[in-house]
């Protein structure tokens, strides 16, 4: 008898488990500031956790080693010709000239791109594998985290809705030159 409540027990997790989104991990930063850091570009500038408020943006952890990333990639460069999404890569676990090449070669979505080669800034953001996309308010509160790969119907059911929305909780505000 103790078996069969094991094996019932045990196909009632598994069911659960299936019923549930793996895109959608929970994350203790949701509604909390991002992490404070200083931190340097690609480009070799220094930036802080400051520099990325006033506007609604995705923050993007992308690396040139990540498949993934790739694939999500052509969706960004669309985007990046929108004068309403700001865009901010977190280059992770990468070197520079990796990144630079990777980047010349597929294109360059980002307005600004922070390079944390030594995995200090996903850490904070709780980064647990790339591709992962936040969405930031004009505030710099982290309201939204997905895990995974960004496609069309990601953009349309969930990021550009809630970036909308957040845009209209704060005044317009000029978009912010790149550094």
């Amino acid at each position: 008898m103790i078996p069969l409540l094991v094996f019932a027990g045990l196909g009632v997790f598994f069911a659960i488990g299936l019923t549930r989104d793996p895109t959608i991990l929970p994350s203790e930063l949701i509604d909390r500031p991002l992490p404070d850091f200083e931190i340097e570009t690609l480009s070799g500038n220094i930036v802080t956790t400051d520099d990325l408020l006033g506007e609604v943006a995705l923050v993007n952890v992308f690396g040139s080693w990540c498949v993934a990333c790739l694939t999500e990639h052509p969706l960004f460069m669309e985007l990046a010709a929108r004068p309403d999404v700001r865009m901010i890569g977190v280059n992770w676990r990468d070197t520079r000239e990796k990144a630079e090449r990777w980047l010349r070669r597929h294109g360059d979505p980002y307005d600004l791109i922070l390079f944390d080669p030594d995995s200090h800034l996903a850490i904070d953001l709780g980064v647990t594998g790339a591709p992962e996309t936040f969405v930031i308010d004009a505030a710099g509160r982290i309201r939204y985290k997905h895990t995974g790969v960004v496609t069309q119907q990601v953009w349309e059911d969930r990021l550009e809705p809630l970036m909308h929305d957040l845009r209209a909780e704060t005044p317009s505000r000029a978009r912010p030159s790149p550094l």
